[in-house]
Parts: structure tokens; sequence; C-alpha cells
């Protein structure tokens, strides 16, 4: 296990709490030292962080080489708990984010709670780092792949059959494609991650989605 992903794991213990909290926040010291960490990006759950580290790896970049610790948070509610232990109270690092616009308000409070801002309007969320998706990182891919294509990846994945049987469901039927297209990719675990990585994989470079594109232009 290499040692971002040991830091990874560190850090979600030390956001836990519990008995093992301050184990695991020597260890998360020790290991973002060791991994020379200087960014910590926080985003809801491991579908972004796919796509992130997809797109990067398109634009030629390492994140982990470079610093860039991408890390789920399991959950927007669970903002609070890693801005305690990565923010100004626990690491200190510089911090970045990726969350859907429905969130907004737990990254607000939050940000402005540990000192990293007050009063934020959406405007200086970005300036800070924090990007927002619309509705959600799944409605903004399918958006720039267009949902023929999405179809088309679905196909390659061997999943065109569910996704068809999705379709006929009394709830999906007289509902535009692209809904279709989303809710499919969140009824089975780990669905989001995997179409999270494969959209992006088949993504031209000149439509990637705004947040995620000003999220690495920022780290």
């Amino acid at each position: 296990m290499d040692e971002l992903r040991r830091f990874r794991l560190a850090l979600t213990a030390w956001a836990a709490g519990g008995a093992e909290a301050d184990a695991a926040a020597a260890a998360a010291r020790e290991l973002a030292d060791g991994a020379r960490v200087r960014t910590i990006v926080l985003v809801e759950g491991t579908s972004d962080q796919a796509a992130l580290e997809a797109l990067a790896t398109r634009y030629g970049r390492d994140l982990g080489t470079e610093g860039v610790a991408v890390v789920s948070l399991g959950g927007a509610t669970n903002i609070g708990r890693f801005l305690d232990v990565c923010g100004p109270p626990g690491l200190g690092l510089p911090l970045a984010g990726l969350y859907d616009i429905g969130e907004e308000r737990h990254f607000r409070r939050h940000l402005e709670r540990v000192g990293l801002g007050s009063e934020l309007p959406h405007a200086e969320l970005e300036t800070a780092g924090f990007h927002v998706c619309v509705a959600d990182l799944e409605d903004e891919l399918i958006r720039a792949v267009g949902a023929d294509d999405v179809q088309q990846v679905i196909e390659a994945q061997g999943e065109m059959r569910p996704f068809r049987t999705f379709q006929s469901q009394p709830a999906q039927r007289e509902r535009p494609v692209e809904h279709q297209l989303r809710r499919f990719m969140g009824t089975h675990s780990g669905r989001k991650a995997l179409y999270a990585q494969a959209l992006v994989t088949h993504l031209h470079l000149d439509c990637v989605p705004r947040p995620l594109e000003r999220l690495l232009t920022h780290v």
C-alpha cells in the first residue's frame, strides 16, 4: 500500500474520531510528510475522486506525485469533520474541493466555522478552490459527453441490457434519457465510480465540465 493511500485511510480514521483518533492523527501527520502532501482536495464520494484522478491523467498529470491528495468524504455531511482534521484546526494544509449544488450550505457553513472565510458567496467559494457541480458529477459528465455517447460507454461496459430494462420501468418511461442515465448510474454500489472514470476517459478534452477543469487548474 503506497503512502498516499495510507494517508487517506489515516485521515478518514482521524475524522471518524473515537478511541483510535489520536493514533490516526499521528499517522496522518507522519504520512503527510512522507508523501509530501501539499494540498488536500475534499470530494463527496469515490466517483468524484475517480473522475478527478482520471482527468488529471488525461492531462498528463500525476496528482500523487505532485503532492495533491484527493480524499473522499463518504458523504457531504462529513465535510465538517474533515475540515477539522485537514484545515487550520488540524494539519493546516491548503484545501480545495468539489461538491453538489444541493450540499453547498454544508460546505459554506463549515468553511466559515474553521476560519476559511466569512459569509462566503458562491463566487468566493470557487476562488477558495471549492467548485460546484450542477446538479451533481453524473449530471455534469452526461451533459459534457452527450446522451448518445454515454449509451455507447454503457454498451462498452456490457450494461446496455440492464439499462434498457431500467428504462422500461414505469417510473422511468416518461423521463428524459439524460435523467434515466443519471439514475441508472446510481442503482448499484460502485457503478457511479465505474462510470465516472469511463466517461472521463471518453470525454473530449475541449468539453471538460467547468468545475472539474477549474478545480484541476486550481491545484
